[in-house]
């Protein structure tokens, strides 16, 4: 059941990017928010006036426009513009109210140092979101239930979400899913250019591969008690043709190429911290 202040609270968005946008879509689609009750402001009127021919939600001027109206403000601008526009609104924050930073890299220290009056979440969105199979983590500044609570509801209908207890953990659900989408996109890239070699067109090139990596994942879904490894084996004969591409890639050390690329993103998500 949806929390019952949500039917009164009024959401804004600073900032209309794309994960802006997939927010905002999931909102209203899944009439969890009228239009009426969500808010967008950003630095160009493009992008706002687009969302409301969309979806008929208002847009506003100015950023402090939305502190003042807004019980819900959802902090979407790029994570190096955030201290800056920080700067200028933090003074037009109140206590009641609940700032949901979508920022990679700004921990909750720096945002608790920006502004320190609302109840603050981190959420960390990924692309699946767009089409509500996303994975979105929620970090809240403090034990509060009612905080935690209205944040998951409020974006249920764009997938799973986890509630996380530390920044570490935010860090790692940042990069292995939402970096992490990006990640698999580059191995579906390689897999199309090696059918396409072999003298299939380019739509049936990324047809076999969208299916094979989509069937691989239903099939992992829907194997309840069967862990990832064992489905592995049902589709691996001793010294058979899976069995010697399996080999090439432990030799090629596949998973350490994969593991150092997860490093690099968590080294780039904490320089960014330090530059904010």
């Amino acid at each position: 059941m949806t929390h019952p202040l949500l039917k009164t609270y009024k959401v804004g968005f600073i900032g209309a990017g794309h994960m802006a946008q997939a927010l905002i879509k999931g909102m209203v689609e899944s009439k969890l928010l009228r239009p009426d009750q969500i808010l967008v402001s950003n630095r160009t009127p493009g992008k706002p006036l687009k969302l409301k021919e969309l979806y008929q939600i208002q847009t506003r001027e100015h950023n402090e426009q939305i502190v003042e109206e807004c019980d819900i403000v959802i902090l979407a601008m790029k994570p190096q513009d955030l201290p800056q526009a920080m700067a200028n609104l933090a003074s037009a924050f109140n206590e009641n109210q609940i700032v949901i930073s979508l920022a990679a890299g700004i921990t909750m220290r720096s945002l608790q140092k920006m502004i320190p009056q609302p109840r603050l979440v981190r959420l960390m969105p990924n692309t699946p979101s767009l089409i509500g199979r996303g994975v979105l983590g929620v970090l809240a500044n403090k034990k509060d239930e009612v905080v935690t609570e209205i944040t998951k509801d409020l974006f249920s209908g764009l997938g799973v979400i986890l509630e996380l207890e530390t920044e570490d953990q935010f860090d790692a659900l940042m990069i292995s899913c939402s970096s992490g989408t990006g990640f698999v996109f580059e191995m579906m890239m390689y897999w199309q250019d090696w059918i396409i070699e072999h003298g299939f067109t380019p739509e049936q090139a990324k047809m076999m591969t969208i299916e094979t990596f989509v069937g691989a994942s239903l099939l992992a879904a829907q194997s309840a008690g069967v862990d990832i490894e064992e489905l592995q084996q049902r589709v691996t004969s001793k010294k058979g043709v899976t069995a010697a591409g399996l080999n090439s890639m432990r030799e090629l050390e596949i998973e350490r190429a994969l593991r150092i690329s997860f490093e690099k993103a968590a080294l780039r998500s904490q320089e960014i911290a330090r530059q904010t």
